[in-house]
């Protein structure tokens, strides 16, 4: 072998070495304040986002795919045990869509804009956050409902199709008002989790982590209060269930448990094991 032939490929397994050192002292840099530090200043922007950036990055239209694909699946697969370990990889989709599309999902800001707020609590803060949850949910909530109109009314989905997704959400509207709440509780102290593992994931590996997390979401049946409204929006626009009950029986109960799990405990968790540090 030619003696540059060596050199060469001898700087080369010394660059990539030094790159692999560098990659790893990166990772073991990346402590648990600069986490928290990073979620913070993200959560600082969209307190200070005007009010159509935020509607129209939160008209949830795209958390609807997660009801849609799942119930393309429930409709093509038999209805076996099994079946819900494959049905749910459709519920991944629709917050893989939101999430690595920067749009906005209410369960996302229980920790995001909450970090800045314990660390430096204030009124104005706190009238800036509710005013962020308040745009964030309503704009959710709109775009879930436009999303039930078009499946139900508008013929987009094939009838096969659509026999699966009105399955999924006659199975989500039984849910009794209590275990909403108490279902809601781990679903949003996942999201919450997710939102704090993405800054340290490399982006290659942020698809997997997204899709696990939401994977074990649809496959536990917690609830979810953005991705559960469209459900219950089908079967009210379906004339299953009226208004009131899709509501407070379904959605705010969601949502309360949502909120717990992901800014009363995981939120307030995170705060605590930095409080030192910040």
């Amino acid at each position: 072998m030619p003696a540059d032939t060596q050199s060469q490929r001898g700087a080369y397994a010394t660059q990539q070495t030094a790159q692999g050192s560098r990659a790893l002292e990166d990772l073991a840099d990346v402590t648990t304040a600069l986490i928290y530090r990073a979620i913070s200043r993200s959560g600082r922007h969209e307190l200070a986002r005007p009010f159509s950036a935020l509607w129209w990055s939160g008209v949830g239209l795209a958390i609807s795919l997660s009801i849609l694909c799942k119930g393309i699946l429930t409709a093509l697969l038999p209805d076996t045990a099994w079946a819900p370990a494959v049905t749910n990889l459709g519920y991944s989709v629709g917050f893989l869509v939101v999430i690595m599309g920067r749009m906005q999902l209410f369960t996302e800001n229980t920790v995001t804009p909450i970090l800045p707020l314990l660390a430096y609590p204030s009124i104005s803060r706190l009238g800036r956050t509710a005013r962020l949850w308040a745009i964030v949910f309503a704009a959710n909530m709109t775009g879930c409902l436009i999303a039930a109109i078009l499946m139900v009314h508008a013929g987009i989905i094939p009838p096969l199709q659509m026999s699966g997704v009105v399955s999924v959400s006659r199975h989500y509207a039984e849910v009794a008002p209590l275990d909403h709440l108490l279902w809601g509780m781990p679903a949003g102290f996942m999201i919450a989790a997710l939102v704090w593992m993405l800054p340290r994931i490399e982006s290659a590996g942020e698809v997997l982590m997204i899709m696990l997390v939401t994977y074990m979401i649809g496959l536990g049946g917690f609830s979810h209060v953005v991705a559960g409204s469209t459900e219950l929006f089908i079967v009210m626009l379906l004339g299953e269930v009226d208004p009131f009950r899709a509501v407070f029986g379904g959605i705010l109960p969601a949502l309360v448990g949502n909120v717990i799990g992901g800014t009363v405990i995981f939120a307030a968790l995170a705060y605590a094991q930095v409080r030192e540090e910040i």
